[in-house]
């Protein structure tokens, strides 16, 4: 082998070694922080007021490419047994059949099909949302990925913001008494709202 060809090797080699962490470095892997998560929603109520709650028990987690976000991806679980509306009569309510039917389905399930710049510092991920066995295609409207910072524990960590509309009735969630007055005691429509803490892997 001669010197010439043994250079360009070495130069290879080098290039690959300084050239192998950056590349790797591109899609980060991180997962939810379950204690500094949750998925809350609204819905109106007798179309005058609206009802809000919320879930915990978020898990999951993401693999993001800031310079390559449509290689990123998402999944998540979220335990229903969690809600919270602030009045335990309703919250007992929400856990039976005519809701979220906590028995059969303890979870709801979101998994990422496409995620796409929606603008600076926004990302637009469309994804398959399962309740109650009843798997739809939602899309949610995401703020960040934040900058990346350290907790007091040296963990480096981000925030994502979510929004997303969906129709409880696609979801097998039917509960729908008529008022006298005309009007549905609680809407179709649920807005949900996203705010999650990932730790790096």
């Amino acid at each position: 082998m001669n010197l010439k060809r043994l250079t360009v090797i070495a130069v290879l080699l080098c290039l690959a070694a300084i050239l192998s962490p950056v590349l790797q470095a591109q899609t980060v892997s991180w997962r939810i922080d379950p204690l500094h998560s949750s998925a809350q929603f609204s819905v109106r109520h007798m179309m005058i007021s609206t009802v809000r709650g919320q879930f915990g028990g978020v898990k999951g987690g993401m693999t993001y490419d800031p310079k390559n976000p449509a290689a990123s991806s998402v999944e998540a679980t979220i335990d229903c047994a969690t809600v919270n509306t602030g009045e335990p009569k309703r919250d007992a309510d929400l856990k039976t059949a005519e809701f979220f039917d906590v028995k059969r389905y303890p979870v709801m399930k979101f998994k990422s099909r496409k995620v796409a710049i929606a603008g600076p510092d926004k990302l637009r991920v469309t994804g398959d949302l399962t309740i109650n066995a009843i798997t739809r295609q939602v899309v949610l409207e995401v703020d960040g990925p934040t900058a990346p910072i350290r907790d007091t524990q040296g963990r480096e960590k981000i925030g994502v913001s979510g929004l997303a509309k969906i129709s409880r009735k696609e979801f097998g969630i039917l509960y729908n008494p008529i008022m006298e007055a005309g009007g549905v005691a609680v809407s179709d429509e649920v807005t949900i709202v996203l705010e999650i803490e990932l730790i790096r892997n």
